[in-house]
């Protein structure tokens, strides 16, 4: 490889020839040679965007000249518009705490692009970085790339993903199911009932995300290095969250105490944990599915997930429930993302936290994932599954529980007498409260018709 010498503070060192990151980029990839990960694409931008607002910013401060602002401003265009934007970000998520190799390696790659245009030297810590500190950058840039993944990903997926169910709940209204406790027969239910519950937990976890947005879009930029804002106009903060909105079309605005958002995580903590119950809810989803296509002939068998490909290489025309085992999948991955995100937010050690980059990477990975998925249950489970109709009368039947209606009439012990015989002699349960109570036949239909017992009361 051909290489070139940059140097920085440190002393010189070769750099790629065809590289536009510098001297402390390198020493980062050659310091953190740990995962091969870098930190996501959704952070980088992010952090790209947060320099082209701050050159703009700085301007408007006078700060930097109109030139020199017009060069960042443009290579960090250039640098968005770039499909393989990544790589010229090679940094190891597991580096330096404060994400200071990640900030310089945009600061240095920013540098290249804007001297080339400037056709003059641009500075990577005194004109891109003018203002700012890896201690402030880094976490605003979490806060941003959260706050616009969720607003423009995230949220759309899981209101996606209710509207499907709720739709699917709609069409399915005229079926009843035999409903289940503790995974043994209970009550009926209807397919709306079950289905409007899902969708009852998705918007609670909708409220609970719209209501932490506020928060997440406060930034601590401006704060610099320890929260004083020392070399940073006094109107730095207000000046970039105006243009980094303008850039992002979300809302940012500053902190109410820099000490706050430099020194601690706890606002990603807490939106770790809304995605953290966001995983409970697909996992609650995805196994009731599983659990009502399990069989088709040995187990509940009451739905059809579509048949998406082959389920065994060895059991011909099996058939298995991928999608609802691939969100099940992913709800555990966040589970331990927001795990990862707990003790990485007690790492906040006086003026500084200093797990910073690992927290990026889990928070938008848990964000990324959910999305994905949501889409996916949305479209590949819940709008193509069907009712087999068939299996749910047979079930209904002989379901032993119906009897329960019967209480007020004819006492609870009586009733459980009922059940038990209806179960031990494999008979339908009407049959047995027509034997055993003096009811007719036709008075029996209508106080056991399971879909009138959905409707609950007396």
């Amino acid at each position: 490889m051909n290489t070139r010498i940059e140097a920085d503070s440190m002393g010189e060192l070769n750099v790629p020839e065809s590289a536009l990151y510098g001297a402390q980029t390198q020493r980062a990839i050659n310091n953190f040679p740990v995962s091969g990960q870098s930190l996501p694409e959704p952070f980088i931008r992010a952090l790209v965007q947060l320099k082209q607002a701050a050159a703009r910013a700085n301007k408007s401060l006078d700060c930097i000249t109109a030139e020199m602002s017009s060069a960042i401003d443009e290579a960090c265009s250039e640098l968005l518009q770039q499909p393989n934007l990544m790589q010229h970000f090679p940094v190891d998520v597991f580096q330096t705490g404060s994400g200071t190799s990640s900030n310089m390696n945009a600061n240095e790659v920013i540098a290249t692009l804007a001297s080339r245009k400037l056709g003059d030297k641009v500075g990577p810590n005194d004109h891109v970085n003018f203002g700012q500190s890896s201690n402030d950058i880094i976490p605003s840039a979490i806060h941003a790339s959260a706050a616009i993944e969720v607003s423009k990903r995230l949220l759309p997926a899981l209101r996606h993903l209710q509207s499907e169910i709720h739709t699917k709940g709609q069409a399915l209204k005229g079926y009843t199911k035999t409903g289940r406790t503790h995974l043994m027969d209970a009550m009926p239910v209807r397919f709306d009932q079950t289905f409007n519950g899902w969708a009852a937990q998705l918007q609670d976890n909708i409220d609970n995300l719209n209501a932490l947005l506020p928060k997440v879009t406060k930034l601590a930029q401006g704060g610099t290095a320890v929260g004083t804002g020392i070399n940073a106009h006094p109107d730095f903060s207000t000046k970039i969250c105006q243009e980094l909105s303008a850039i992002t079309e979300v809302t940012f605005s500053p902190a109410d105490d820099y000490f706050a958002l430099i020194g601690s995580q706890d606002t990603a903590v807490a939106l770790s944990g809304v995605l953290k119950t966001i995983a409970v809810t697909y996992m609650k989803i995805a196994n009731d599915l599983r659990w009502m296509n399990s069989g088709p002939l040995a187990g509940l068998g009451e739905i059809t997930l579509e048949a998406l490909q082959p389920g065994s290489s060895i059991m011909p025309g099996k058939v298995n429930p991928v999608i609802p085992e691939a969100t099940a999948m992913v709800a555990a991955q966040v589970m331990g993302n927001d795990a990862t995100i707990t003790v990485a937010g007690q790492s906040g050690n006086f003026e500084l936290n200093v797990m910073l980059p690992v927290i990026a990477s889990n928070l938008l990975s848990s964000i990324q994932l959910l999305t994905n998925s949501g889409h996916l249950l949305a479209d590949k489970a819940i709008a193509t599954l069907t009712v087999n109709e068939d299996k749910l009368n047979e079930a209904l039947a002989k379901n032993p529980i119906l009897v329960t209606a019967l209480n007020p009439i004819i006492g609870y012990a009586k009733a459980a007498e009922i059940a038990k015989k209806a179960y031990q002699e494999k008979r339908p349960v009407i049959d047995v409260a027509a034997q055993e109570t003096e009811l007719s036949h036709e008075e029996l239909e209508g106080l056991l018709d399971p879909a009138k017992l959905t409707k609950g009361g007396l």
